[in-house]
């Protein structure tokens, strides 16, 4: 019997659908993850260009839309585990450029952004409450990396009850192994799996 043979027997991999008022979560697309030299590689480039589209679409749907950025006080005195396991998340800081989110994908009046020490966009956050203040029941997720923040907001996004969607050509990965094998964990429990143009044509349909 094959992996996906297991699944199937015991019933995972079913879909949740997007429910009536879906939203859009950008997570951590700022210039550090953009850089190969930095945080980035891999497909995260690729998947940073197709986020455009999706954006550019769900300002026209009128969708709430979140970004999150990962923020370090200067002084260091809200560092980690995190900032232990790789270090090099202690240079990200409210003004350092590295932390801004890329100028493609700038947030505009309106939209909400988060600024998290932790892994998940919901953590230690008002971002799930800011959701449920727009009538939100759906979270397409987007950003980098699928095997870190983007899962970690996936599991917490499902936590809150959200019906969930990874949104696979816009979410990227410093290499391509851990990401091909946390999409389809979470296709198996947390989350549909569908790319932006067939998230584009569900919403749209509706």
């Amino acid at each position: 019997m094959g992996d996906l043979d297991v699944y199937e027997k015991q019933n995972f991999g079913n879909l949740s659908g997007i429910g009536e008022r879906p939203a859009l979560l950008i997570v951590d697309f700022v210039n550090g993850f953009a850089d190969p030299e930095q945080f980035g590689g891999g497909n995260i480039q690729d998947a940073i260009d197709k986020t455009v589209d999706l954006l550019a679409f769900a300002r026209a749907q009128n969708l709430p839309i979140a970004s999150t950025r990962v923020v370090y006080a200067d002084d260091g005195s809200d560092n980690g585990v995190f900032c232990i396991k790789a270090p090099g998340l202690k240079g990200l800081t409210e003004n350092a450029p590295a932390s801004q989110i890329i100028d493609a994908l700038a947030p505009i009046d309106g939209e909400y952004v988060v600024r998290k020490t932790q892994p998940s966009g919901f953590f230690g956050t008002n971002l799930a409450a800011w959701y449920i203040s727009k009538g939100v029941d759906t979270v397409l997720v987007t950003g980098c990396t699928t095997s870190g923040c983007v899962r970690a907001s996936v599991i917490d996004a499902l936590r809150y009850t959200f019906k969930t969607v990874v949104v696979t050509d816009c979410v990227g990965d410093r290499a391509i192994g851990p990401h091909e094998a946390n999409l389809f964990d979470m296709g198996q429990k947390y989350a549909d799996l569908l790319r932006a143009d067939e998230v584009m044509a569900e919403i749209s349909s509706h």
